[in-house]
């Protein structure tokens, strides 16, 4: 078996392509294609430098140094793929997604300041007992007169002045019913209580009839014995049976000026 030269390149190159198919038979598709394509390049690459040596007949010098160095690379290619298939490449890391910031909820508006109205006052409540006739002049009183008993008191105002029941009731009398007293109205109380309203120019209720105090009864006049228009006020503890109206009323909350 003859003795193969290892100075000649084309030696050399078999031996390192041998030693690479050795590799690329363990390497993976990706990476046998990359050496295989290297290979082929350095191979022309070393085939065009021996031509062109023994054509022109140049130094062969240059052309080994050329060999030396492209035996060099695909030396260097063939480390490369050896250790591409032994060291997996690292992949780069990849960034955490940053969440989207979340929408601000609107604000809410602040609430009103409710504002609590005052509670209305409450009205106050209608006197139990009231004058016949409010803001009217005191004329005559109760007690004797020229020798006669004058059993009431006698209230002035302008003619047609509404005349008021003292306190709540039912109408005994309306009308002419008793000589000297003109057109009257006498309430019932209870408890053997009455009122006597005497001289109106007209009354305005009628027997029988509930008022409440206050109440708009008759209008003052001058009818039956009297001298001028006045109201001729009496009160009785068992009818006809007239007692003082002043104390009657002051013990009740009214003062009638006597």
């Amino acid at each position: 078996m003859p003795h193969s030269n290892t100075n000649d390149p084309r030696n050399r190159i078999d031996a390192i392509r041998r030693r690479v198919q050795t590799r690329l038979g363990a390497l993976s598709g990706r990476s046998r294609l990359v050496l295989m394509a290297t290979i082929a390049l350095v191979a022309i690459g070393l085939a065009s430098v021996a031509a062109t040596a023994a054509i022109d007949g140049h130094d062969p010098k240059p052309a080994a140094v050329a060999q030396a160095s492209d035996q060099k690379a695909l030396t260097d290619a063939a480390q490369h793929a050896d250790r591409s298939q032994r060291t997996a490449p690292t992949p780069a890391p990849t960034k955490a997604a940053v969440p989207a910031p979340k929408p601000k909820a609107a604000a809410k508006p602040a609430p009103k300041a409710t504002v609590k109205k005052a509670p209305a006052p409450k009205p106050k409540p209608k006197p139990a007992w009231v004058s016949p006739m409010p803001g009217a002049e005191t004329t005559s009183c109760y007690g004797m007169r020229w020798g006669v008993l004058h059993a009431g008191i006698d209230l002035a105002k302008p003619a047609g002045t509404p005349i008021r029941a003292i306190g709540a009731g039912t109408v005994f009398s309306a009308g002419w019913a008793y000589s000297g007293y003109g057109d009257s109205v006498v309430i019932n109380h209870g408890h053997g209580y009455y009122t006597h309203y005497a001289h109106m120019s007209r009354h305005a209720v009628h027997i029988g009839q509930r008022v409440v105090p206050g109440q708009v009864i008759g209008y003052e006049g001058a009818t039956g014995d009297a001298q001028g228009p006045h109201l001729h006020f009496e009160v009785h503890h068992g009818m006809w049976n007239q007692i003082n109206p002043a104390p009657f009323m002051r013990a009740r909350g009214v003062n009638l000026g006597c």
